[in-house]
């Protein structure tokens, strides 16, 4: 092998080591701008909690004009501990999405590529994900309380309030239609990309 031919392969080998280097960086830059998305997402959810436990007061009349429409105590309390398990997945996610940017910004280059860490990585970002779609299920089914507590109750055939349930419940099993394949493919994708 001539020493030409040795000068080669070695700029090519430094060629390939700043390519995946970049591809690191690009990778966690990637995450850490989801991270910051999914922060963000999830603060606007916790606002809808709050103002769904603004609406769960005992005694509340619905808009229906029929007694059996009116809100009983059994529904408010459902409507409490939906907003409560919605507002403890949302902050479980977002915490979990701050400690991996923390966890992003520490490790260098080499440990990034680590098994290890590629296993925790991943399985926060699951966890972050599989919080924020969680606390949107009980988010939707808190909203759906408070419609039956505005409006007035599904189960007394207020047709106003099936129809806003139903819209409701349909666009977000829509948007999480779309956003858990993607979703789990991304992660799945940028955990294996990182060889």
């Amino acid at each position: 092998m001539s020493r030409l031919h040795m000068q080669e392969e070695l700029q090519k080998i430094s060629v390939m080591e700043r390519l995946n280097t970049h591809k690191v960086l690009d990778t966690i830059d990637i995450h850490q701008k989801a991270l910051d998305d999914l922060v963000n997402v999830n603060s606007l959810f916790t606002i809808a909690v709050f103002v769904g436990l603004s609406l769960a007061h005992p005694g509340e009349h619905s808009l229906e004009d029929r007694a059996e429409c009116d809100p009983d105590r059994r529904l408010a309390k459902r409507l409490v501990v939906s907003e409560v398990l919605s507002f403890a997945f949302f902050l479980l996610s977002s915490l979990v999405a701050k400690t991996l940017k923390v966890h992003l910004n520490i490790y260098r280059e080499k440990d990034f590529r680590k098994i290890k860490f590629k296993i925790i990585r991943g399985g926060m970002l699951l966890m972050s994900a599989w919080g924020s779609i969680l606390g949107c299920v009980f988010l939707t089914a808190s909203m759906v309380d408070v419609i039956q507590i505005r409006v007035g109750k599904i189960s007394c055939g207020s047709v106003y309030a099936f129809r806003a349930a139903g819209s409701l419940i349909a666009i977000v099993l829509l948007a999480l239609g779309i956003y858990v394949p993607f979703m789990m493919h991304a992660i799945y994708v940028s955990m294996k990309n990182i060889e």
